[in-house]
């Protein structure tokens, strides 16, 4: 397993217990959560090693690495992600200013969304840990996507956008991760990353239930300042923040059904209708939460 006794972001020794919360989509074992007091950020005390986190994904139902995976929340999510993936589009365009360029998806899982990127003249590249998806989105899609391995093999200032949707919070090593983005992204290139938010109004109320926090396999969890300070030390800045609006839906739905409650698509949908109204008003308090960064001094 592996043990932090202090802050794995600002190295402080000021950690406290942040609460327990089940593995509620596979193992249903119990893992703590840690917060640092200094920094804020908040992560897996002790999880398993790289080389043994594999068989928390090995199910037919995780849906970002099996297409065909079936039942209700898994078609919401398909439903979610088709009205999701033009909207990704117009993201990258927009905040790019470009139409057409270099796109590197970091954790492309079966490819749709570099695969409407292709479709829009973009030049794409994928980089994804699942075999299973990766042969997915070779033989769908016809993309190119590499294991985590070839990423150093990249070449350097090669990318107009790299983009990771939900992926930082699975790494092991995220500031290795942070660091190649850094050398793999042009000198006006643009970072998009979006995050599960441990800050907003649907983490505070469903805490052990909160579908985002999904351990083992999310080990860390940002709030606005703690990726502020992440960014910060690998060599970026944000540029901007904006919300992922449909997250809210998918995850109190599946905070609801982790509580056993009857209904719990009713229930959470009416839920989280109060949590997207709230956060209107406060966006880091926003369920999902996507940063615009560049390479500082840019």
């Amino acid at each position: 397993m592996v043990h932090h006794d202090k802050c794995p972001l600002c190295c402080s020794l000021s950690i406290v217990q942040h609460l327990q919360t089940k593995d509620h989509f596979l193992s249903r074992e119990t893992f703590e959560l840690f917060k640092c007091s200094d920094c804020g950020f908040v992560f897996i005390r002790d999880y398993p090693e790289e080389n043994m986190i594999e068989r928390y994904y090995e199910s037919d139902e995780y849906i970002s690495h099996n297409d065909s995976a079936s039942g209700f929340l898994n078609n919401l999510y398909r439903l979610s992600r088709a009205l999701m993936l033009r909207k990704k589009r117009s993201i990258v365009k927009r905040f790019t200013g470009l139409r057409s360029g270099s796109l590197l998806d970091i954790g492309s899982g079966t490819g749709h969304f570099i695969s409407v990127m292709k479709e829009a003249g973009w030049t794409v590249q994928g980089v994804e840990i699942s075999e299973k998806a990766r042969k997915f989105s070779v033989a769908r899609f016809g993309l190119e996507v590499n294991p985590r391995e070839k990423l150093s093999s990249l070449l350097s200032a090669s990318f107009d956008c790299i983009t990771l949707w939900h992926v930082l919070e699975h790494f092991h090593e995220p500031n290795k991760y942070a660091s190649e983005i850094v050398r793999l992204l042009k000198p006006d290139g643009t970072c998009i990353v979006a995050l599960p938010n441990c800050s907003s109004f649907d983490a505070q109320y469903y805490r052990e239930y909160w579908a985002a926090y999904d351990v083992p396999r999310h080990l860390w969890h940002f709030s606005p300042a703690a990726f502020h300070l992440f960014a910060e030390k690998a060599g970026l800045e944000i540029r901007k923040m904006q919300r992922l609006p449909l997250d809210v839906f998918y995850i109190s739905v599946l905070s609801e059904k982790y509580k056993g409650s009857c209904f719990y698509f009713l229930v959470g949908f009416l839920k989280s209708l109060v949590f997207a109204v709230r956060s209107l008003f406060r966006m880091t308090a926003s369920s999902s939460l996507i940063y615009f960064l560049e390479k500082k001094n840019h």
